[in-house]
């Protein structure tokens, strides 16, 4: 004969998790749909570390060429800068993808499993399967293309950015190699620093101007975004 008592703990159970899970059935398309959603994550996390990996191998080979000698143009790492603003902006489009299959992860994760494991904490969303299902009907972007690049800046592309920098000003502070004795030497004015920092045509201080700029515009952006939402303001694991 059934235990009618262990039927009732049962279905309060599967009451208190919040999710139309009756049958067994129901429970394998749940369990079938949280690995797909882990697998699509997992493959767009992966893309945003190969755009990552080839920034650094971009970087490592114009900092190879540009300070292999005293001589070499530091508009290399200008052009560096270029390139590594554009993976920055193929990874924050990687990163809005992954943002979107992470969410329905934790979605999942913080109010059906957690449950399961350890049910006296109760649901943080009382509407999640709410937001699960609009996001699987009209699925869009949670970040604009800004905070991503945000984040990407503030986990691992400022590094990069900076070392590109520190490069630069070094370059553009130091004289070509002296023909006596093959060695550079550190600029003795600004006179000087600005006829290093020119490219062809374009004076020094427009140069100067220019990457100022950019990096100003890097630093407000992460200012701006700064304050972490969404589940970057959960834990302290953030990707």
């Amino acid at each position: 004969m059934p235990n009618r008592r262990g039927s009732a703990r049962g279905a309060d159970e599967t009451a208190s998790l919040r999710v139309p899970v009756g049958s067994k059935d129901d429970i394998n398309t749940l369990a079938h749909y949280y690995r797909g959603e882990v697998s699509r994550m997992i493959s767009w996390r992966d893309r945003i570390d190969r755009t990552t990996n080839w920034a650094i191998g971009a970087v490592a080979a114009m900092l190879s060429i540009s300070l292999a000698s005293p001589a070499a143009h530091h508009g290399v790492l200008l052009f560096a800068m270029m390139l590594i603003f554009l993976l920055l902006h193929v990874e924050a489009r990687r990163y809005r993808f992954f943002d979107v299959f992470r969410t329905r992860v934790r979605l999942l994760e913080r109010n059906y499993y957690s449950e399961f494991f350890d049910p006296r904490g109760g649901p943080q969303a009382l509407e999640w399967t709410a937001q699960l299902g609009e996001s699987l009907r009209q699925p869009r972007f949670l970040l604009t293309r800004r905070e991503a690049m945000a984040r990407r800046l503030m986990r691992n592309y400022r590094w990069i950015f900076l070392i590109l920098l520190a490069a630069w000003l070094l370059k553009v502070t130091t004289t070509a190699a002296l023909p006596a004795a093959g060695e550079a030497e550190f600029v003795h004015s600004l006179v000087e620093f600005k006829a290093n920092a020119r490219i062809g045509s374009l004076p020094g201080a427009a140069v100067l101007t220019g990457v100022l700029v950019f990096y100003g515009w890097l630093a407000g952006l992460m200012v701006r975004y700064r304050k972490p939402r969404g589940e970057m303001a959960f834990g302290e694991v953030h990707f």
